[in-house]
């Protein structure tokens, strides 16, 4: 997973520097290890740093009507803050996993990255023509968006024509257009729109920006769809629409479900900050249990379940989240998260809960339990540690100390989006992924 963005401006006299930051800011949430931009105007300048967006950037500057970047969940020596550059002459940032090119033979003994710069090359010969750039993403297959960008001022922006990774388009007036992963990040920097601030980008279309114009074009067929299910779960900011179906909205239905699907005898009902909040709320408001903020964030708001290794997440949770006493000694309480994975990080949180006195926990899970691995980019480790392919629900609350436990069904999780199963990927769930063709 990754958040990327584009920005361009039609006058040569603005600047997308600040605009990129505050952008990259907004999308932070998709990847807190490293970050990176690329400036174009009369020349070309490539800014990538470790950490948090303010931490890569702190004592650089850059000039620029056009820019693109993006956010990574990998440490640095293990991928570029620009996810890829595909040639010395064309940059990329590119959200999901390219999984095959027509009339290119992967090299099994080269590294990902390096796969797509030798296929670009050997394909296109490293033009930078904008047809050439084009007729390199139509060749890609897999669940991916992408932008890219030339040096002659041209941009194009879209995603595989399965729609698995999200990208929409915003404006600023007149003067330019934005795409990103999110339309958060037009609520930050773009023009605000009272409903819906972003157009979804169609799966296998691309926006082209030239310095007379901008249009949508159909780069591949799309005869089907396959959106990232777990967007609505957890990977989205709350105040995003992804593929026009508001998160929020999605994740109050889930809690809605979740109180019907698993309802439990309890005094309080508790989310685990930050994406599970919406979850509690709702189910508070479905059976009558009273909500109750349970933790006090530590420092800035990190997302412990993306860092790389098990004893960074245990410290991440154990850092962030302190319990509030008050708030569950004596009682029975209803814990709501949005995912397991192992059950290492949910198990220090109900130790952590019932050391400060709760009386009962019964957990209770947004999303059902994930039993695979994602081949279009989301971190999900392998399959020999996943609780939920290996245990079942009363045995999983023994291994993590509750007194019960329940997911969500996948039922339950496609209704609360709005759509249909057969417009999602569920792969993480039930092992069932998307043929691309």
């Amino acid at each position: 997973m990754a958040g990327i963005i584009g920005i361009y401006l039609f006058d040569r006299r603005w600047n997308a520097y600040n605009f990129g930051i505050f952008g990259l800011m907004a999308l932070q949430h998709r990847g807190q290890e490293t970050a990176g931009m690329e400036i174009f105007n009369e020349s070309r300048q490539k800014i990538t740093g470790k950490g948090l967006v303010e931490q890569a950037f702190a004592s650089v500057s850059g000039k620029g009507n056009i820019l693109i970047g993006g956010v990574s969940p990998y440490p640095a020596e293990e991928a570029e803050p620009l996810p890829v550059t595909v040639s010395n002459k064309v940059s990329a940032s590119i959200d999901g996993k390219v999984t095959a090119i027509e009339g290119y033979k992967w090299d099994a003994q080269l590294a990902y990255e390096a796969n797509l710069r030798r296929a670009y090359e050997e394909l296109e010969r490293g033009s930078e023509d904008l047809e050439a750039i084009r007729d390199y993403f139509s060749r890609c297959k897999g669940g991916f968006s992408y932008i890219a960008a030339n040096g002659k001022g041209e941009v194009i922006a879209g995603r595989g024509s399965l729609g698995v990774k999200p990208l929409v388009l915003g404006k600023m007036g007149f003067d330019g257009g934005i795409v990103a992963s999110e339309s958060c990040v037009m609520d930050i920097i773009g023009e605000r729109v009272p409903i819906s601030p972003a157009e979804n980008i169609d799966p296998g279309d691309a926006m082209v920006f030239t310095p007379m114009s901008a249009r949508t074009e159909r780069v591949q067929s799309s005869p089907k769809r396959a959106y990232c299910i777990f967007e609505y779960v957890y990977l989205a900011r709350p105040d995003s629409y992804i593929n026009d179906v508001p998160v929020y909205r999605v994740r109050r239905e889930i809690g809605r479900r979740l109180a019907q699907e698993g309802c439990a005898d309890a005094d309080v009902v508790i989310g685990v900050p930050e994406t599970a909040i919406p979850f509690a709320m709702s189910y508070s408001n479905e059976t009558g249990i009273p909500v109750e903020k349970g933790f006090e964030l530590t420092g800035r708001r990190v997302r412990s379940a993306m860092k790389p290794n098990q004893v960074e997440r245990l410290k991440g949770v154990q850092l962030k989240l302190n319990v509030i006493s008050e708030a569950v000694r004596g009682k029975r309480v209803v814990l709501i998260d949005d995912s397991v994975v192992r059950g290492n990080t949910l198990a220090n949180i109900v130790y952590l809960m019932k050391e400060k006195g709760a009386k009962e926990i019964h957990v209770r899970i947004g999303s059902p339990h994930i039993v695979s691995h994602c081949p279009f980019g989301v971190e999900v480790p392998g399959e020999d540690e996943l609780i939920g392919r290996h245990l079942k629900e009363d045995k999983i609350a023994e291994v993590i100390g509750a007194d019960s436990f329940k997911y969500l069904s996948l039922d339950g999780l496609v209704e609360a989006t709005g759509l249909k199963c057969s417009e999602f990927c569920t792969g993480c769930f039930n092992g069932a992924y998307p043929e691309v063709e």
